[in-house]
């Protein structure tokens, strides 16, 4: 279906703000104009943040042997400095020039790892003109910038004056270059945290305090475009806040370090992110792969709930970030019920608009499939597209479209250019359970049909009723032609074992605790399928989806029910006459 006037207006004018953006970064990124106009250089830091990123001493010995294992790739450099090894991945270049494995050699502790240290720091300043591109990327820049602020103990331990003013002028120069190429940054994260890095830079290092005000009104007025009201963040991706909150929390304590009050946007952002931490976890810990989740990294976690004042129950409702958790006893479910996030910030988002995952006590049962901690670009594709969601597909489409002019896309990289417009939401408290109702246009354009979904927990915590309902989107009868085709989807988690009942109308799932839970459909057959869990910590793994087709002419609502059952029982189903009333 063509794309709508207000679509193409929308798109044409994020194209033409990339492209002014592209070409007057690209101007300041010049290797010529890269070291321009040398004002007078710091001549000493004031203070080194503290990185709150946990580190590994044993990754020191593999780095002054010169192997770099980054992103899942590993380079040998044989006597090579790795500045001049050819990338095997872009992810590998990201982590290599962003120099956060420094704080593997200073957890060594030795004199050994602080020279490797300073011979490897030594190495980019005089190796850096001829580097990859990838190093002079706003992000990568930024978070080089952290990196040496935050080692500087490490890289300056007893060093000679004329390495001292070396590190220094190059550092002067690196924040020089990132305050003129910030406004050609991508939106979101990227941009945040290039505003982070010269706000530390200002704090941190002597000649920069002059800029402390100004990089602290831009600070400002990010966090309070970014960071919304619920405290999610305006891409939608949970991981986000993770990454964030690893540098305003350092942050905070560097402003408090230089007697200079903290601005309050800065608290007020860091109180309304932590209580989403524990919004967005399931019993075991791990976050619910929502729009560009991958793996959760438990010690990065950690690190950040340390610093958690209130230690209470999560929020249930999240507006503004369009999630919302149910709770019961010892199970937890978490659904995906916003619009898609604006065209500037979606890059990483996913078609997953009434997606749900289910957990109970320790272990995850219904999942998305999220994506993966490498080789991110191999899989971006299959995981932001519904079927990798447990949600609603009808003919196989998915609910938002992603741009596909090739031409663009090197512009642009891959936004969503049209989804759900509208994601009316309802909750209700009842003696029977909470009760959620959430319906999405995404499917209105182009098949006429609207999909409804509500959840019912009950108080228990032992069964999750569910029902998907596909309504018109005009007139009172669903659009005929066909294309009605629609595939309810329950993607498991790897370790959940899944059998088909025998009427097949269901499935037996058995968790790693021994505790097991039935899927019922009642009316309908339910298929296992493949699918594959991409968001594992040792890689993607193979998995099972549990899915109910039909035609929504036909069968124009669909019920099921996941219930906690006694495995030692002798029949796993229980009575159909159970069948939940969920009226919309």
């Amino acid at each position: 279906m063509r794309a709508s006037f207000a679509e193409r207006a929308r798109l044409s004018w994020f194209a033409a703000r990339c492209a002014v953006r592209g070409l007057v970064g690209g101007i300041v990124a010049h290797p010529l104009m890269r070291w321009r106009f040398s004002p007078a250089t710091t001549d000493r830091l004031l203070m080194a943040p503290k990185d709150l990123r946990t580190a590994d001493p044993t990754r020191a010995s593999e780095i002054y042997s010169g192997r770099f294992a980054f992103a899942g790739k590993v380079v040998i450099c044989d006597g090579r400095s790795p500045f001049e090894m050819d990338p095997p991945s872009e992810e590998w270049a990201e982590s290599l020039f962003g120099f956060g494995w420094l704080r593997h050699l200073r957890a060594a502790e030795s004199g050994i790892t602080r020279a490797n240290a300073r011979a490897l720091v030594d190495e980019w300043i005089a190796l850096q003109a001829v580097g990859d591109p990838i190093a002079w990327r706003t992000d990568v820049v930024a978070r080089r910038i952290i990196s040496w602020l935050t080692q500087a103990p490490l890289v300056l331990h007893e060093v000679d004056t004329k390495f001292y003013r070396r590190f220094l002028r190059n550092l002067t120069r690196q924040v020089r270059y990132l305050r003129g190429t910030l406004g050609g940054a991508r939106d979101g994260l990227p941009r945040l945290q290039g505003i982070i890095a010269l706000t530390y830079a200002s704090l941190c290092m002597k000649g920069q305090m002059r800029n402390a005000k100004s990089a602290t009104r831009r600070l400002v007025h990010e966090l309070e475009r970014q960071i919304l009201p619920d405290g999610g963040h305006i891409s939608r991706n949970p991981g986000v806040l993770i990454e964030l909150l690893l540098d305003l929390l350092p942050l905070r304590q560097a402003y408090a370090s230089n007697n200079i009050p903290p601005p309050p946007a800065l608290l007020n952002a860091i109180d309304r992110m932590m209580p989403m931490l524990r919004f967005f976890r399931h019993g075991d810990g791990n976050f619910a792969l929502f729009n560009g989740m991958g793996p959760t990294s438990a010690d990065l976690l950690a690190a950040v709930l340390y610093y958690d004042d209130a230690r209470g129950t999560p929020v249930a409702n999240a507006p503004h970030s369009g999630y919302q958790r149910l709770q019961a006893a010892t199970t937890v479910m978490l659904a995906d019920t916003g619009v898609p996030p604006p065209i500037g910030v979606s890059q990483e988002a996913h078609a997953g608009c009434l997606s749900f995952e289910l957990s109970s006590k320790q272990h995850r049962i219904v999942v998305n499939c999220g994506m993966p901690a490498t080789n991110r670009a191999s899989w971006r594709h299959v995981a932001r597209g519904t079927p990798a969601h447990s949600t609603v597909t009808v003919n196989e489409a998915g609910s938002c479209r992603f741009l596909a002019a090739r031409w663009l896309r090197r512009l642009l990289g891959t936004p969503i250019v049209a989804g759900p417009s509208e994601v009316p939401v309802a909750r209700e408290e009842r003696t029977d359970g909470v009760v959620l109702r959430a319906s999405h246009d995404g499917y209105a354009d182009m098949f006429g049909i609207l999909h409804q979904r509500t959840w019912r927990l009950s108080p228990d915590g032992r069964s999750l009723d569910g029902e998907d309902v596909f309504a018109p989107s005009s007139g009172e009868k669903l659009p005929g032609g066909g294309r009605d085709e629609f595939a309810v989807r329950f993607h498991l988690h790897p370790a959940v074992k899944a059998s088909r009942l025998t009427d097949g109308h269901g499935a037996m799932l058995l968790l790693p605790n021994r505790e097991a839970w039935t899927l019922e459909a009642y009316e309908d057959p339910v298929s296992l399928e493949e699918s594959v869990f991409l968001a594992g910590s040792e890689g993607p793994r193979r998995a099972v989806q549990l899915v109910i087709h039909g035609r929504a002419r036909k069968v124009p609502r669909v019920r099921w029910t996941f219930t906690q059952v006694d495995p030692a029982a002798p029949s796993a189903r229980h009575d159909a006459a159970r069948e939940p009333e969920l009226p919309l």
